[in-house]
């Protein structure tokens, strides 16, 4: 998609006031990622990476390394004095560096994480096969009150041609019903923007330097400035507080969700799904109410995830059931494997084919070999375990010396009877059984059994002594 001489200019430099937050407005989180990291998804499916510029201020450095990972460059606005003013600091920095200007310069918002690259593509062949100076993208909402208002040339035509946009405190009073409103996305003729920014004057009520004014500034020199449509009110909302940010974050997640069950996912009452836009999961899948799927969470094909499951950053294969309440971070399921109810995976544990982890059952750092099963309160950490084992309730992996971790190697067809402790290091050869109750300390050869208890002595008749010597004193 991407075209020579093409650029796009995020600003992402404000402080966001109203939200009443430390964080920087553009890294408040919507669908499981910063506002800016969607707006770079999106604009980095339109041009290269190095072909966008972040404007960056509040907060610079915080943002610059939040999004550094995405390739994209940096504009520092050191003050921040307006719209206008961040596209001045983009002039000055392509003169610093030398760089090559872009013929044309699409300019985004980074607190507007809705827009779809395909809303990006359409602006940018709408300026290109208009031969216009700018073009503005606009929008329709149920209540266009407290918006900058996009005036066309002749309305009610198919001409995309603007006077110019007037704020809603300069409307006149036959301009108030002009239903069509200024996203603040816009995409310029770079030589034109650069000409006009120059004369640009703070001459309003904010004192700052406002992009909105090049617009009339181009009318008034003859110069195209056209306008086009996005699809959805939706796509072009910014927001200004928690409450605004929710809306859109809700949006989203009910797209991802949408998105999925086209694709053939079953997603009972998809309105209490927690689903990050991320996440991909599989064809004949079936998600229960309550569940939350974050970060880049990949599930398979034909598996159940049962109500109040917790699944972050990790990935699920094949007709795989997570029974109620389970929680997994960065772990990995296996085909065919049964968790919980209620099995915490924590990270790097891998589950094999198969496998069954039951109730109460923690894992962390461990991989379990395929149809291996540890079905009762259970800890299992630091561990290598191989398949066909069976650990039974209430046994554990004593992984930690307090200085040090150490590891725990279980072989093939193991029995681990309940209740027993594995103080690691230690090795359980294969085909070894470990007696209940049992705490071991050494490693167990191949086809051994391991007893690490005292022997069970009965006192008969003892209880009734005890009672008759209390009694006589």
């Amino acid at each position: 998609m991407d075209t020579p001489g093409f650029a796009i200019a995020i600003m992402a430099a404000g402080k966001g006031t109203r939200l009443k937050s430390k964080r920087p407005k553009v890294l408040h989180e919507i669908g499981g990622r910063a506002l800016l990291l969607h707006v770079i998804a999106a604009a980095k499916q339109v041009v290269a990476a190095e072909n966008i510029y972040c404007i960056i201020g509040h907060e610079a450095d915080r943002v610059r390394d939040a999004v550094a990972s995405t390739g994209v460059q940096f504009v520092l606005q050191t003050e921040q004095r307006g719209t206008g003013h961040a596209l001045q600091m983009v002039k000055a920095s392509f003169a610093l560096s030398g760089a090559p200007v872009p013929e044309n310069l699409l300019v985004l918002s980074g607190d507007v994480p809705l827009i779809r690259p395909e809303t990006i593509e359409h602006i940018r062949q709408v300026h290109l096969g208009e031969k216009a100076a700018m073009t503005i993208l606009t929008a329709v909402p149920p209540d266009p009150t407290g918006y900058g208002r996009v005036i066309r040339a002749n309305p009610g035509t198919s001409s995309p041609e603007v006077l110019g946009i007037i704020e809603q405190k300069s409307l006149s009073a036959d301009q108030l019903d002009t239903p069509e409103i200024n996203s603040g996305i816009y995409c310029f003729q770079t030589s034109a923007l650069f000409e006009k920014l120059d004369l640009l004057d703070t001459n309003n009520a904010h004192g700052e330097f406002y992009l909105t004014d090049v617009a009339a500034m181009l009318v008034a020199d003859r110069e195209r400035v056209v306008a086009v449509k996005a699809d959805s009110i939706d796509e072009v909302l910014g927001a200004n507080t928690i409450a605004e940010m929710m809306h859109l974050d809700a949006a989203m997640r009910f797209a991802t969700a949408k998105r999925l069950m086209a694709s053939g996912v079953t997603i009972f009452r998809p309105e209490t799904a927690v689903i990050d836009s991320e996440v991909t999961v599989g064809p004949d899948t079936v998600i229960e109410p309550y569940v939350q799927l974050l970060g880049a969470t990949r599930i398979g094909s034909d598996c159940r995830i049962r109500s109040y499951s917790v699944i972050q950053n990790s990935t699920i294969g094949d007709q795989v059931i997570v029974r109620n309440g389970c929680i997994m971070d960065s772990a990995s399921v296996a085909d065919s494997a049964v968790l919980g109810p209620y099995a915490h995976l924590r990270p790097e544990s891998n589950i094999g084919v198969g496998a069954h982890l039951g109730n109460f059952v923690e894992t962390k750092k461990v991989t379990l070999g395929a149809g291996s099963k540890a079905n009762h309160l259970n800890y299992l950490g630091d561990a290598v375990i191989g398949a066909g084992v069976n650990v039974g309730a209430g046994a554990i992996t004593c992984n930690y010396d307090g200085v040090h971790k150490h590891q725990t190697t279980i072989g093939d067809n193991v029995f681990v009877g309940s209740d027993s402790t594995l103080v690691a290091p230690v090795t359980i050869e294969s085909g070894a059984y470990i007696a209940a109750g049992s705490c071991i300390t050494e490693d167990v050869p191949s086809g051994s059994l391991a007893i690490g208890r005292s022997r069970q002595t009965t006192k008969e008749g003892w209880v009734a002594r005890k009672k008759q010597a209390g009694e006589s004193h």
